[in-house]
């Protein structure tokens, strides 16, 4: 069973920052990416930032030079460094991990609960 918990989500003022962390447990083989997505009420979930397993990131053009995804492996811990913080940032930010439970089995997406971000003054 692999599980994500998200945390340090909250609420910042316009031009803030805030570091996203999402823990990673369970039994996984291999992992071939890790993003983070997010979600307004009545809107579909977003993407917004991806690691794939060679290093590389892409991020949608909303975030790019603002928002920085990285990962700890000896912590098992994604994470999302937001700066610059716009009220448009405002939403739930998932954690995302795509991996393999065997080796060559299928690649499966686990998800975490989400943390709230909120961008006001």
């Amino acid at each position: 069973q692999v599980q994500l918990v998200e945390s340090g989500g909250g609420l910042v003022q316009p031009g803030g920052s805030l570091r996203l962390s999402c823990a990673v447990s369970g039994r996984i083989f291999s992992i071939s990416a890790t993003g983070w997505y997010r979600q307004v009420p009545g809107k579909q979930r977003e993407f917004v930032a991806v690691m794939i397993s060679d290093g590389n990131t892409n991020y949608v053009d909303s975030v790019k030079e603002r928002f920085t995804i990285s990962e700890d492996n000896a912590k098992n811990t994604v994470y999302l460094q937001m700066n610059n913080l716009k009220p448009e940032d405002t939403a739930v930010y998932y954690c995302n991990i795509r991996g393999r439970t065997v080796p060559a089995g299928p690649l499966y997406d686990y998800w975490g609960q989400g943390t709230q971000v909120t961008v006001s003054s």
